[in-house]
């Protein structure tokens, strides 16, 4: 009998005000083989209803508005369990938040953001 699983290609989502930033982990990921949906700000990614189908997140922690610790706790709160990495230059900010698979100084290697990424889609490997 023929395999009938549905595959789907991951989406990860990048939540950063840094165009420059957002510009290169979208040419990463989706050389990667990844579907990525950015996004400038905390506030635009709630707004478009993204965490509904976000299988990873990658946020910078310091951006006006919302930060990404805020974000990651919202989104908490709304029932989203969403695997979240922060790539931000204070390292420090972010790397006691609860439920976080990974908080990543910038600029952060690039083997090292898709070990994470790997880990947060497959925890039990």
């Amino acid at each position: 009998m023929p395999d009938t699983q549905i595959r789907t290609t991951p989406t990860i989502a990048v939540v950063d005000d840094d165009e420059s930033v957002r510009t290169a982990l979208k040419s990463l990921l989706r050389s990667s083989g990844y579907e990525v949906r950015t996004y400038c700000s905390a506030i635009e990614f709630l707004d478009v209803d993204a965490p509904a189908d976000t299988h990873c997140l990658i946020s910078d922690i310091q951006m006006p508005g919302m930060s990404g610790v805020q974000l990651h706790e919202r989104l908490g709160a709304m029932g989203f369990k969403i695997p979240t990495i922060f790539i931000t230059a204070y390292p420090d900010l972010g790397a006691n938040t609860p439920g976080l698979v990974a908080c990543l100084p910038k600029p952060c290697e690039a083997n090292t953001l898709l070990g994470c990424i790997d880990a947060a889609l497959n925890p039990r490997r």
